[in-house]
């Protein structure tokens, strides 16, 4: 495969990111699935931006307005307030319903926040329970209970501690972009950025918590209307250059999201390397995101092998790195032929089982001690050979 030929360099970038809109938002797992993930599509007319396979989507996100309310009514403010919050070193003040919407990051509290807090609390109960958890030998109780908690949380917890527009949004992080894998490639999708991504939503200390990025792709990114600001960020993650050479892909969950992309990027070159999909989620019947395209590329033969891990099935949970030591011996064949071997997912858990699955193989199949094992896979990576794309 030759390099792509660079285009025109865009106006639009991280700091000055291209407000695109959603063409399309839908649910890719069936009915009684524990998971929501859904295939969102970006649209990048107009923006002069240009992605390959492999490159991830930034996407800066805005908090909840419900969330942003509440801590305006909490702290007696209209929004109105002009402040300069710390972590983003403006030039000029900015509104604070502003900042707190699309600026600031309203989770993950600091103990400076808890000691703005007991500086201000004019109740003696509250006064009490903010010096209890400031006091030196609390440094573990401090830090359960800021792990369970939002801003929000501590201004309504302690609504007589009322600091100011401006000490608040002080103690407040700049929101920083979320990347996101790209599934698609640009040569079927020239104009347009798929996305695979995990709904996160959860509960701690009573309250609803969101992931802010993807509940605002979900939820308030309106299709064809809210101003959705992204960036791409350019990879060395990416098929093999080589059209003739073999491609494994281990891509579990959302991990799947860069291997639709080197698919269709591989079927629209007419690459003729054979294409190994190892995919795994919780149940084959509702969390087999992209079936039916997965089986119309092994019909088509564009398609090789799909090996599949469905942890929730039967008693014993079966993940990716099981089925790669089941296939151990063909998997060393496409190793020893020149295959490119993949990972994307899961950095914690998934990646480093997958990692000790590949040195088991090499050690088994190849007959090597554990030493020439990590040579063999440390080669690997020196010839681009072994990528991963963890998150």
């Amino acid at each position: 495969m030759s390099a792509p030929t660079p285009g025109p360099v865009s106006e639009f970038s991280k700091d000055r990111p291209f407000p695109a809109k959603l063409s399309e938002n839908r649910l890719l797992n069936k009915p009684g699935s524990a998971k929501e993930t859904r295939h969102f599509v970006v649209d990048l007319r107009g923006s002069g931006l240009h992605y390959k396979a492999g490159d991830s989507l930034g996407i800066f996100p805005s908090n909840r307005p419900a969330e942003v309310r509440e801590i305006l009514q909490r702290l007696g403010a209209t929004g109105d307030e002009l402040v300069s919050p710390a972590a983003l070193k403006l030039a000029e003040p900015m509104v604070l319903r502003e900042a707190l919407t699309s600026r600031l990051a309203l989770s993950k509290p600091t103990r400076r926040a808890v000691e703005v807090l007991a500086a201000k609390a004019t109740r003696t109960g509250e006064k009490a329970q903010l010096a209890g958890l400031l006091a030196p030998e609390s440094k573990d109780v401090l830090m359960a209970f800021l792990e369970h908690r939002e801003f929000v949380d501590l201004v309504a917890e302690f609504p007589s501690a009322r600091p100011s527009p401006q000490e608040l949004v002080d103690q407040l992080r700049k929101l920083m972009p979320r990347l996101y894998s790209i599934a698609s490639s640009p040569k079927p999708h020239p104009s347009d950025v798929h996305l695979t991504v995990a709904i996160v939503r959860y509960k701690t200390n009573a309250r609803d918590r969101v992931g802010v990025c993807s509940s605002f792709l979900s939820d308030r990114a309106h299709v064809g209307q809210t101003p959705v600001p992204v960036f791409v960020s350019h990879s060395h993650f990416g098929p093999p250059e080589n059209d003739v050479a073999d491609c494994i892909m281990v891509g579990p969950g959302t991990g799947i999201a860069p291997f639709r992309a080197f698919v269709q990027e591989r079927a629209a070159t007419g690459a003729t390397g054979r294409n190994w999909l190892f995919f795994g989620d919780q149940k084959r019947g509702t969390d087999f995101l992209y079936e039916e395209e997965w089986q119309d590329y092994l019909a088509r033969g564009q398609l090789t092998r799909l090996d599949t891990a469905f942890s929730r099935d039967q008693l014993l949970k079966v993940y990716v790195q099981d089925r790669m030591r089941e296939n151990a011996a063909e998997l060393w064949a496409w190793l020893q032929g020149g295959a490119h071997f993949y990972v994307c997912g899961d950095a914690k858990r998934m990646a480093k089982d997958v990692d000790v699955a590949l040195h088991e193989i090499v050690v088994e199949q190849g007959g090597l001690s554990l030493a020439q094992a990590t040579d063999y896979v440390k080669q690997l990576k020196k010839e681009k050979r072994y990528q991963r794309d963890v998150y």
